[in-house]
């Protein structure tokens, strides 16, 4: 641990131990640990982690599509979605304070529930971050070719991924410079854009006059669309919000892993309902929610069309194309991180656990040799293969969601009984609100399958899932000694 570490609070045990035999916690076996890797980001790092993780081009594009369904009811839908998220945040939370490990939730399913749930989420989450990396180079290469015209995409792609390898192989630090620096330029935009629409709401800003109750009430009402609208909004809100997981696998890397994620996950609760929850409302009440432009080309770009900011487009155009290399930069930390963490419990091929100069090297190139394959797949077999994949992901992060909420009920009374002293964060209302939350994600899953344009992403995800289980299962089995 660095010597400018700060002590951890009195009492309370750093254990950074990616085996699931730590003390007062129970589970499965393992013999690896985060010894091997360095304590190389900082609190400011692992700080802009959590913020810059809520701010991805799901919000800046993604968004468009919901405003389109929900109309100004969209607000609704994400400040439901993002209660359920701060919930999740709130059990990883309480469980990587209490044991962080660069395996996160998958060391904890796996000492909760056991190796099989481990193995089952881990490598379910590494799919979704290199499938999440090889999309993200493409719509940051689309970008660039746009200002570019007549330069290969791919070529753009492999570019940016030579960069964050780099940048990854290099140290923790490394990547914890270039998500600091990428998160403060996300910061930044978005809030000159809500000072900007805030000031046009009142009427303050010159040139616009206050919009009023106009556009929320206007146009059909403030559900346009009925329930049905309001329930596409919900599911397209809560993908927008995946990526908050990152810090609690990068904490097992700070100077101070219990102060770390303990800080970054409290301060993460705000900054959804600012940005995410504030940034709807701000666009839905300054442009009319069937405004062709919120849809087609972003809710963003819209509002500062609106408002008369000149070179609009361009401006949005940078700040997602930051949001796209920043979300690569961090997906491919995060895969590495999974990666050498299930290696290190036996959940994986041993090549992918070696580490170099307290870096998983061999993780890094495999996460980012899968992405730029993936990548390559969009351009050969778009229809099909490709296809393929982007449902096969489509509904992970909620399986993952799901084994957080059932490990948080089983490690909570574990800590309880024999470690009291390491629950430095606590679910609130335990167990109902942890319940409450597990029940929501049962019914995001239920509106999925009655959803034709959802349902095969589900299905798709379903299969993965039952396959990585039953792996895993089978793996134990043989694993387990005779007699």
């Amino acid at each position: 641990m660095s010597r400018n570490s700060a002590p951890p609070p009195t009492g309370v045990p750093t254990d950074t131990s990616d085996s699931p035999d730590s003390p007062g916690t129970g589970g499965a076996g393992g013999t690896g640990t985060d010894s091997a890797l360095t304590h190389g980001l900082k609190q400011r790092h692992l700080s802009m982690i959590a913020l810059g993780g809520v701010i991805g081009a799901g919000l800046f594009v993604g968004s468009g599509e919901g405003i389109a369904a929900a109309g100004p009811s969209i607000v609704i839908a994400y400040a439901v979605s993002g209660l359920l998220v701060m919930l999740v945040m709130r059990m990883l939370g309480e469980m990587s304070a209490a044991n962080p490990a660069s395996g996160s939730f998958s060391v904890h399913a796996e000492r909760a529930i056991g190796p099989w749930a481990g193995f089952t989420v881990g490598w379910a989450f590494w799919v979704l971050l290199c499938v999440a990396v090889g999309l993200e180079g493409i719509g940051a290469a689309k970008i660039v070719t746009g200002w570019l015209p007549g330069t290969p995409e791919w070529i753009w792609v492999a570019l940016f991924m030579l960069v964050f390898l780099g940048a990854n192989l290099a140290s923790v630090k490394k990547f914890g410079e270039f998500e600091f620096w990428f998160a403060t330029l996300k910061v930044v935009a978005i809030t000159l854009f809500l000072v900007l629409g805030l000031l046009a709401i009142l009427g303050l800003l010159p040139g616009t006059d206050a919009p009023g109750t106009a556009n929320l009430s206007g146009e059909g009402g403030f559900m346009p669309n009925g329930v049905e609208g309001l329930v596409v909004g919900l599911l397209a809100s809560v993908f927008a919000y995946g990526g908050l997981e990152t810090v609690t696998i990068a904490a097992a890397e700070s100077e101070n892993p219990v102060r770390g994620v303990a800080s970054a996950v409290r301060t993460a609760m705000w900054r959804i309902a600012l940005f995410y929850v504030g940034s709807m409302a701000v666009v839905v009440t300054l442009v009319p929610w069937d405004d062709e432009k919120v849809a087609k080309v972003g809710p963003f770009y819209a509002t500062l069309d609106h408002l008369g900011i000149h070179g609009a487009a361009q401006i949005m155009n940078v700040v997602i194309l930051v949001a796209l290399l920043s979300a690569m930069n961090a997906n491919i930390y995060g895969a590495s991180r999974m990666a050498g963490s299930l290696v290190a419990r036996g959940q994986g091929p041993k090549q992918l656990g070696r580490i170099s100069s307290g870096v998983p090297r061999t993780a890094v190139l495999v996460s980012s040799g899968f992405g730029f394959l993936c990548v390559l797949l969009s351009y050969w077999r778009p229809d099909d293969v490709f296809h393929w994949l982007l449902n096969m992901i489509g509904a992970v992060i909620l399986v993952v969601w799901i084994f957080i909420a059932v490990s948080q009920l089983i490690l909570r009374g574990r800590l309880e009984r024999s470690a009291p002293e390491k629950l430095v964060v606590r679910m609130w209302l335990f167990p109902v609100l942890t319940v409450l939350a597990l029940l929501a994600m049962v019914g995001v899953f239920v509106l999925m399958l009655l959803r034709p344009d959802t349902r095969d992403q589900l299905l798709a995800t379903g299969a993965l899932t039952a396959a990585l289980i039953a792996v895993g299962v089978v793996r134990r089995r043989r694993a387990a000694p005779a007699g």
